[in-house]
């Protein structure tokens, strides 16, 4: 009688995982058919019948992420590591998702967390680098930009947010005479981009080289979210609270864009308009 108890038990664990994995997976493919709340709920039926699998509260998390639903995001992502606590993953996803809630010191947190358990993505994690700078602790910010440079050397990007925290950090004079060699970024207007923090350029010239060639819509439009980003963040390093406002606020409002620099620019957006905060 044991034995068959025993056996009953297992087989009726079987099914419960594999009831668990159809719902996950039917969530899966309902996101990638652009069925969003229906993916959603499938994802929460998942959770709602096997509370103690992570993996429904990481994919409804990561859902929730890309649904701009910070908070609800970090609510899956804390119930994950509750389940989890070696989950990688969660930790840099809640990371993510801490920094757009403008939880700068428990993003960073997190993203140590990640790195102690992934030590072979620390080199290319930007976006701790970028945690970093609105932390405050621009040195670190300055290393994490440098060890990037292990694994891209044409980013225009690294190089500025190097330039940033350096500034930040000791001047612009000398982060202008450390400025990071790099090769060649592609992407428009960043070649200008780089060369307005060099002193080479002007900030026509970067908003010129994000329109030239009318370029598609879509393009053009993540031309010049890149353009004001950039141009917002140099108006704050060289004193001008007034322009960067002005440049942020086109970037995260009228040239906005869904990649994580889309919720940096709406995070440095409303620290400027609530200093204080």
């Amino acid at each position: 009688m044991p034995t068959v108890a025993l056996a009953l038990l297992h087989l009726v664990v079987l099914i419960h995982v594999d009831d668990d994995h159809r719902l996950l997976q039917a969530a899966r493919q309902a996101w990638e058919q652009g069925q969003q709340e229906e993916a959603v709920q499938l994802a929460t039926q998942a959770i709602e019948r096997n509370p103690k699998n992570p993996d429904g509260a990481l994919l409804r998390g990561t859902m929730l992420a890309s649904l701009r639903k910070h908070a609800l995001a970090v609510k899956d992502f804390d119930r994950v590591l509750e389940l989890d606590p070696r989950r990688a993953e969660a930790h840099h996803l809640r990371g993510c998702e801490r920094f757009k809630l403008g939880l700068f010191k428990d993003s960073i947190d997190d993203f140590d967390r990640y790195l102690a358990m992934r030590p072979q993505e620390r080199a290319g994690h930007w976006q701790r680098g970028i945690t970093l700078y609105y932390a405050g602790r621009f040195e670190d910010g300055k290393k994490q930009f440098e060890h990037y440079e292990q694994v891209d050397t044409n980013d225009v990007e690294n190089a500025v947010w190097h330039f940033l925290c350096n500034a930040r950090a000791h001047g612009v004079d000398k982060a202008r005479s450390q400025l990071l060699k790099i090769g060649r970024d592609r992407r428009a207007p960043m070649t200008e981009v780089y060369e307005l923090f060099a002193g080479r350029a002007k900030p026509e010239e970067v908003l010129a080289a994000a329109t030239a060639g009318a370029p598609p819509a879509e393009l053009r439009n993540r031309q010049l979210f890149y353009a004001h980003l950039y141009l917002g963040l140099y108006g704050e390093v060289m004193n001008d609270p007034k322009l960067a406002l002005q440049h942020l606020t086109k970037a995260a409002d009228d040239h906005r864009i869904s990649h994580y620099m889309g919720d940096v620019a709406r995070v440095h957006r409303d620290l400027l308009k609530s200093p204080h905060q």
